[in-house]
C-alpha cells in the first residue's frame, strides 16, 4: 500500500511535531506509544469515522464532562508474556486489573450517553465480562498491591505460621540483648544476609556464641547470629520458600485466567490507548482552536481563515488565510522573502494529512477538505554532499519522482520550482513541470519569483496566482495571503530595508527592464485595488455583525417578553384554580351542614347566599377573556346529534379542551376541565384537534406533539415533595379533580414525572385515578409504584413532552 506521505513530506512539513504535541497531552502510556505512532486511515469511510470519533471527544470536553482518563501503567510488556503462556508478577497483575477498571468507567461513561456519542461507543463498549476477572482478582490484592493473605488458603496459613515463627526468635534476641548488655555495641537487632543478627562489640565476641555474618566499616561491630536461634532462622526460612511457591502457583492460576481473556485484553488495551488519543485531540484542539471542516467528495482543498498549527503550537500570532486548490489545478504564490509563502505550503500539506489522520485542523467555519491519497513535497535545500548532488540535482530528482507518482488524489507542494540555475532555463522548466503535474490531475501548489509563472493563470484557466502582502511604506510583509493576484517579489525595496545603499539601488532599478518596470507596476495598482476592496470587504462584515447584534439583542427582548407573559399567564390560571379550590371548599362545608341536620329557614338562606357567592367567583367569562386577551376565537362547529359523555370537546368560553361529564338538557352541557367544571351550550363547543387559536399561530394539533403513548413507564424515577400530590383520604371525585389539578400545574412547572399517593383502601381511588391518565393526552405513560415508591398505594405518571 502506498504511504500517504513519505519521511520526506513529514520532515518537510513537521508532521512529527504535531504527533509530539498529542504524546504531550496524553496521560497513559498506552495513549502516548498510539500518539506516537498514529497512524494514517486507510481509506475515506475510516478518515470519516476518526474524524467523527474526534468530535465527539470534543463535545465531551467543551460541555465539561471530558473523557475519564487516569494515568496507568505500561502492560504492553504483560501483554505479550501472557501471549508467550509466560507468568505475569504482581505488580502486571495489577496493572492489568488497573486497565480494566478504567476499561469499565469508560464504558459505563459511554453507555449513558450513548445516544450523543455513537462513534465513540463503536469503540468504548469493551467486553464486559472483563468486570468479573477484576472483582475476583482484585480482591487477592491488599491496598498497598501486596498479595493478600487470603488470596488462598494455604498462603494464610503459611504467612500465620511464619508471623508467629519470626515473633518468637525476635523475643527470644530481645533476651538475649538484655542477657548480654554488656558485650552489645548497640541495643537493637537487624538482619545480614537474610539472617537475624545482634551488634556485639569485636572484643568480646568470642565470649558470645554464634555465626559472624558482616562487620561494620569501622571493624569494631560484628553482626552475630546468636547460636540458640540458628534453629528458628533455619525455620524462617524454609516457611519464606514456601510462602514465595505458594504465591508463585497463586500468580501462575491468575495468570492463566488473565491468558483466556487475552483477546479481550488486548482489545481493552487498543480501545484506551485510542481514547487518550482522542481525549488529547480533544484538548489540543481546545488549546489551538482547532475545529474538524467538511470531509469533500473530490481532491481539494478549501480553507477558510486558515493558520499554521506549528507556528500555533510556539506561540505566534498567525495572521488567518484563506487558501484553496484543486484536482487538475495549480496555484502559483509568489510574493517577497519572509512573507509566508511557505508558511501556506506547509498549512495546505498539514491540513490534508491532518484529515487522514483524523485531528482537527486549525481552519474556520465552512472550511472542506477533501481525502487525498499522497502528500507529495519538494521543501528546502537538499544538497547532499554524500550522493555528490547540489541543490539544484536534489530538487531536480526530488520532483522527477514527484511527477511520476502524480495522479488524480495527490497533493503536490513545490518551494520555489526550478530555483538555483539560470532563471530563463528555470523558469521554462518550472512552467513545463507545472503543465506535466496539472495534465495528471494532481492539485498542485508552487511557490516562485518566476514572472513566466505568474503569467500561465492568464492564458490557463487551471492556473490561479496568489501572493503574500507586502506593506511598500513599512517595507515589511504583512502575511496575508491574497487569491487572484500576483505578487511582486519585492527584492529591492526589502535591499533597501536591510541597507544597501539608495545609489546602489537607483543603479539596480536601471538594469530592469521595461517589462519588468511595467509588471511591477501593474502588480502595485492590482494590490492597491485589492486593499480597497479589503477595506470594502471589512466595512461591509463590520456592518453585518451589527446588524447580526442587532438581531441578537431583538430576538432575546422578544424571548424575555414571552417568558415574563408566560409566567404571567401561569399567576393568573394559578389564582383561578385557586379560587375554585376555595369555592369548592365552601360548597363542601355547606352540602355538610345541609346534610349534618334538617335546616331551618335562615340557615337556607345563609346557604343560598354562600351559594350565590361561589357562583359569582367561578364566572369564567370575564377572568379568561381578560387573561387570554381579546375575544373567544371561532371554532369548528361540532355536527349535530353526535355529543356523548366522555367526548373530549374545545370550549371556546375558557378557550381549553374539557371532556363531557354530562348532558342535562339539549341546550346544557356539563364539561369538566381539570378542576374546572361548568355548564355550556353546544354552541360552545367545538372539534378538539384543530382550535382557531392554534391554527392561527401555525402550530400543529397538540395531539400530533405528543409522543406515542407506551405500555410501560420507564423504571427509573426520583420521587420528592414537588412532585408527589396526596389524594389519600378524599373521595373519588375529589381525588381526580385535585389529581387534574396537580397534572396542570406539573405540566406548567416543567415536571417530568408525578407521584399520586392514594394508598390501597378498596381500590376505587387507584382505579378511577389510573383510567382517568390512561386517557389523558397529558400523560404518556404511568404505572405502580416500586418497592421503594410505596408498592401499589402509589401510582407513577410520566407526562407528555
Amino acid at each position: 500500500m502506498i504511504s500517504p506521505a513519505p519521511a520526506k513530506t513529514l520532515h518537510d512539513l513537521e508532521y512529527p511535531r504535531m504527533l509530539a504535541a498529542l504524546v504531550e497531552r496524553c496521560v497513559s502510556p498506552q495513549g502516548a506509544a498510539a500518539a506516537a505512532g498514529h497512524r494514517f486511515a486507510d481509506g475515506r469511510e475510516a478518515a470519516r469515522q476518526w474524524m467523527a470519533e474526534g468530535q465527539e471527544a470534543i463535545d465531551l470536553l467543551f460541555a465539561g464532562e471530558p473523557l475519564p482518563m487516569g494515568p496507568l501503567r505500561e502492560t504492553g510488556e504483560a501483554l505479550a508474556r501472557l501471549r508467550a503462556s509466560g507468568v505475569l508478577a504482581g505488580p502486571e497483575i495489577r496493572a492489568l486489573l488497573e486497565l480494566v477498571r478504567l476499561g469499565r468507567t469508560l464504558r459505563k461513561f459511554v453507555s449513558q450517553r450513548i445516544g450523543r456519542l455513537p462513534a465513540l461507543s463503536a469503540i468504548l463498549l469493551t467486553d464486559p465480562t472483563l468486570d468479573r476477572i477484576e472483582e475476583s482478582l482484585g480482591t487477592s490484592f491488599d491496598g498497598d498491591g501486596a498479595l493478600a493473605d487470603h488470596a488462598s488458603p494455604h498462603l494464610r496459613e503459611l504467612r500465620s505460621e511464619f508471623r508467629n515463627a519470626r515473633g518468637r526468635m525476635l523475643a527470644r534476641m530481645e533476651e538475649l540483648l538484655v542477657r548480654h548488655a554488656s558485650i552489645i555495641q548497640e541495643h537493637f537487632v537487624t538482619e545480614r544476609e537474610g539472617r537475624w543478627v545482634l551488634p556485639i562489640r569485636s572484643d568480646a565476641h568470642e565470649r558470645f556464641p554464634g555465626i559472624v555474618h558482616a562487620s561494620s566499616a569501622s571493624g569494631a561491630t560484628l553482626f552475630v547470629e546468636p547460636r540458640s536461634v540458628i534453629p528458628m532462622g533455619n525455620r524462617l526460612k524454609v516457611l519464606e520458600g514456601e510462602i514465595a511457591r505458594e504465591e508463585l502457583a497463586i500468580y501462575t492460576q491468575m495468570s492463566s485466567d488473565l491468558a483466556e481473556r487475552l483477546p479481550s485484553l488486548l482489545g481493552l488495551e487498543a480501545a484506551i490507548a485510542r481514547a487518550d488519543v482522542l481525549a488529547a485531540i480533544a484538548r489540543l484542539a481546545e488549546e489551538l482552536g482547532l475545529q474538524y471542516p467538511t470531509l469533500a467528495d473530490d481532491a481539494r482543498l478549501d480553507l477558510k481563515k486558515a493558520r499554521h498549527p506549528i507556528l500555533l503550537l510556539d506561540g505566534v500570532d498567525v495572521v488567518p488565510s484563506d487558501l484553496s486548490v484543486a484536482a487538475g489545478h495549480a496555484v502559483v504564490v509568489s510574493g517577497p522573502n519572509a512573507g509566508g509563502k511557505t508558511v501556506a505550503l506547509k498549512t495546505l500539506g498539514l491540513a490534508a494529512l491532518f484529515i487522514r489522520a483524523g485531528l482537527p485542523i486549525p481552519a474556520g467555519a465552512g472550511s472542506s477538505v477533501g481525502y487525498f491519497e499522497q502528500v507529495l513535497t519538494d521543501v528546502g535545500d537538499e544538497q547532499s554532499l554524500q550522493k555528490n548532488l547540489s541543490t539544484f540535482s536534489a530538487h531536480v530528482q526530488n520532483v522527477a519522482g514527484i511527477l511520476e507518482a502524480t495522479r488524480e488524489g495527490v497533493l503536490v507542494l513545490l518551494d520555489e520550482l526550478a530555483g538555483g540555475t539560470d532563471p530563463r532555463e528555470g523558469e521554462a522548466l518550472a512552467a513545463g513541470i507545472l503543465q506535466s503535474l496539472c495534465a495528471r490531475r494532481g492539485a498542485v501548489v508552487v511557490t516562485t519569483h518566476y514572472e513566466g509563472l505568474k503569467a500561465l493563470a492568464l492564458a490557463d484557466d487551471r492556473f490561479t496566482n496568489a501572493s503574500v502582502g507586502f506593506n511598500r511604506e513599512t517595507l515589511l510583509p504583512t502575511f496575508q495571503f491574497l487569491l487572484g493576484v500576483p505578487g511582486s517579489s519585492s527584492a529591492l525595496s526589502v535591499a533597501r530595508r536591510f541597507g544597501i545603499p539608495g545609489t546602489v539601488i537607483e543603479r539596480a532599478e536601471g538594469f530592469l527592464s521595461r517589462e519588468d518596470r511595467n509588471f511591477d507596476e501593474v502588480v502595485k495598482r492590482l494590490e492597491t485595488e485589492r486593499a480597497a476592496l479589503e477595506l470594502a470587504r471589512r466595512a461591509a462584515e463590520d456592518a453585518r455583525e451589527d446588524a447580526d447584534s442587532l438581531k441578537r439583542q431583538l430576538s432575546e427582548s422578544l424571548a424575555t417578553i414571552e417568558e415574563r407573559t408566560k409566567a404571567k399567564l401561569a399567576r393568573e390560571a394559578n389564582e383561578i384554580y385557586e379560587a375554585l379550590r376555595k369555592s369548592r371548599e365552601e360548597l363542601r362545608q355547606v352540602r355538610a351542614t345541609l346534610r349534618a341536620k334538617k335546616p331551618d329557614e335562615s340557615q337556607v338562606r345563609a346557604a343560598e347566599k354562600a351559594l350565590d357567592r361561589v357562583a359569582a367567583e367561578v364566572r369564567f367569562d370575564a377572568p379568561l377573556g381578560r387573561l387570554l386577551g381579546g375575544p373567544a376565537p371561532a371554532i369548528k362547529p361540532l355536527a349535530e346529534g353526535t355529543l356523548k359523555k366522555g367526548q373530549r370537546v374545545y370550549v371556546s368560553r375558557i378557550r381549553m379542551t374539557a371532556e363531557i361529564v354530562e348532558i342535562l338538557a339539549p341546550d346544557q352541557i356539563r364539561v369538566a376541565a381539570g378542576p374546572m367544571k361548568l355548564i355550556v351550550s353546544p354552541s360552545e363547543l367545538g372539534e378538539p384537534e384543530a382550535p382557531a387559536e392554534a391554527k392561527r399561530a401555525g402550530k400543529r394539533p397538540t395531539s400530533d406533539l405528543l409522543p406515542p403513548r407506551r405500555d410501560t413507564a420507564p423504571e427509573v424515577a426520583v420521587q420528592t415533595t414537588d412532585n408527589s400530590c396526596d389524594l389519600r383520604g378524599l373521595r373519588t371525585d375529589d381525588a381526580l379533580a385535585m389529581a387534574v389539578s396537580f397534572l396542570d400545574r406539573a405540566l406548567g412547572s416543567g415536571q417530568k414525572v408525578v407521584f399520586f399517593i392514594h394508598g390501597h383502601g378498596t381500590g376505587a381511588v387507584r382505579d378511577a385515578l389510573r383510567k382517568e391518565l390512561a386517557m389523558s393526552r397529558y400523560v404518556a405513560s404511568h404505572r405502580a409504584g416500586g418497592p421503594h415508591e410505596g408498592g401499589d398505594g402509589v401510582t407513577a405518571a410520566w407526562l407528555a413532552d
